[in-house]
């Protein structure tokens, strides 16, 4: 396959890191859901991993349970889902569903298309349901771009990358279009919610005071609340606690770190003081928390 999982005996959460297929571009691969059925077998896939690159996942016939960070979704057909290096997927069951995998690195891509995509936003939305001419036109860029994807040979290997990536620059871009079968957009979040956003994804396992990020960025406590509110629905201070928390579900679900070691992961000054903020954030204990989670075998609640 595209990827290779690589363990380091840690304890950590399995990093799979991009691995191109031998004789193709390096960056991409575009497959059919059957093309990895054959490829690996269903019980590595069922394992949750943190893949260090994109995913697009369409599906066009069946249905597909798939998991990302906690939330357990449904793919029908026309779904598509997005998810983006860092964050941990586990897959469901394989063998009804049909539809096409697109895998790449962030860095195959110009920095013009990154930027304008949104590539490294972890919180834009994971499911996408497309309809009508916005469907069609990602159907036209998904088989356009399989099908360079398996022309090598055809066009000098310099001029079939450039057009694996001009086509995979249509995808992305209009994958990352609002969602018209949700409604009227919203609209984009202001400058200070995104430093603040981006800075918190950097900084939240050394600290949880909204003074610091306040001082790091060069405004008050209260605008930074005032922005992550109107953005987020949420204020800064639980912007940063439920990052936190999603960290800490990770680590306890899908690595075998003790709570003490993951306590100072996170720079908690002890392990009760881990204990305390988890148990307040989520009405387990963090033990009690993987217990239940391994126990059932799926860390997600119900499917969206």
């Amino acid at each position: 396959m595209m990827a290779r999982i690589r363990h380091d005996g840690s304890g950590d959460i399995p990093e799979v890191p991009f691995a191109a297929p031998a004789g193709t571009p390096a960056g991409v691969e575009v497959l059919s859901l059957a093309d990895l059925r054959r490829r690996l077998p269903a019980h590595s896939l069922a394992v949750p991993l943190r893949p260090a690159f994109h995913h697009l996942l369409h599906v066009t016939a069946g249905r597909l349970r798939h998991t990302v960070d906690f939330t357990a979704y449904v793919l029908q057909p026309g779904s598509w889902m997005w998810i983006r290096p860092g964050q941990v997927q586990q897959w469901g069951d394989l063998t009804d569903a049909e539809g096409t995998l697109v895998l790449f690195e962030k860095d195959f891509l110009d920095s013009t298309t990154a930027a304008t995509a949104r590539l490294d936003d972890i919180h834009e939305p994971v499911l996408r349901t497309p309809a009508g001419d916005e469907a069609r036109a990602l159907d036209l860029a998904t088989a356009h771009l399989a099908h360079e994807f398996r022309a090598l040979g055809q066009l000098p290997l310099t001029i079939h990358t450039a057009a694996l990536r001009h086509l995979l620059a249509v995808l992305v871009l209009r994958l990352a279009q609002p969602d018209s079968s949700a409604g009227s957009a919203a609209p984009a979040p202001d400058e200070t919610y995104v430093r603040f956003r981006d800075a918190v994804e950097q900084h939240f396992a050394r600290t949880r005071r909204v003074e610091d990020y306040a001082r790091l960025l060069g405004y008050s406590p209260r605008t930074l609340s005032r922005a992550t509110l109107a953005a987020a629905g949420v204020g800064a201070k639980e912007f940063i606690d439920r990052r936190v928390v999603l960290e800490a579900k990770r680590l306890l679900a899908h690595s075998d770190h003790t709570a003490s070691r993951i306590a100072d992961q996170l720079t908690f000054p002890s392990p009760t003081h881990f204990s305390k903020f988890f148990h307040h954030r989520t009405g387990q204990t963090p033990i009690a928390f993987r217990t239940a989670v391994r126990g059932r075998g799926d860390p997600a609640g119900p499917a969206r």
